[in-house]
């Protein structure tokens, strides 16, 4: 288990690392809309491809910071439930939602958005705007996020089987929300 538990470090450092990246794209993201804005506005200057990096720059923070979400119990989840179970309980839910659903479903589409990429690099595929980007830079990030996200998945269910055997010790920051 010693050595399932430093491969699920392993990964948690990795998607720490990444979350890094998706935290800059933040401010970068919001330092190119404000000056998009005021260059339209004051200079009567605009540019598809300003417009399109905040995109991009939105769908890759939300996709390399997913898995840092789920690494610090930050992800959306059913409370109604959730929250009324015992530590024990918790502990089940996490594993079988990992193992049925987040695994599966980050394999899934990891596995199927490459193709959307490969095809999308092969052809050097450029928006249809006039002075618009690249589209195959975005695309990646869609395998990227996915395969980072079933990482940590895996991450999480090797803790939730080490805490179910009394190996390590889960700790849930998760709060519920105040109304």
């Amino acid at each position: 288990m010693q050595a399932f538990l430093r491969f699920s470090r392993f990964i948690d450092a990795i998607n720490s690392k990444v979350a890094l990246i998706a935290n800059w794209l933040v401010l970068l993201s919001c330092v190119v809309s404000a000056g998009n804005a005021l260059t339209r506005y004051f200079f009567d200057l605009s540019s598809n491809a300003w417009l399109e990096i905040q995109w991009y720059m939105f769908g890759a923070l939300v996709l390399l910071g997913a898995p840092y979400t789920l690494l610090v119990n930050e992800h959306v989840r059913v409370d109604v439930l959730y929250g009324g179970l015992s530590p024990r309980r918790k502990l089940w839910v996490d594993l079988l939602g990992g193992l049925f659903f987040l695994i599966p479903m980050a394999a899934l589409i990891g596995y199927l958005s490459w193709p959307v990429f490969a095809q999308s690099y092969a052809i050097g595929e450029v928006s249809g705007n006039a002075g618009g980007l690249l589209r195959w830079p975005i695309k990646l990030m869609l395998p990227v996020g996915f395969l980072l996200l079933l990482l940590q998945g895996i991450s999480e269910v090797i803790k939730r089987i080490a805490a179910l055997r009394g190996q390590y010790e889960i700790t849930y920051k998760y709060q519920k929300a105040v109304q």
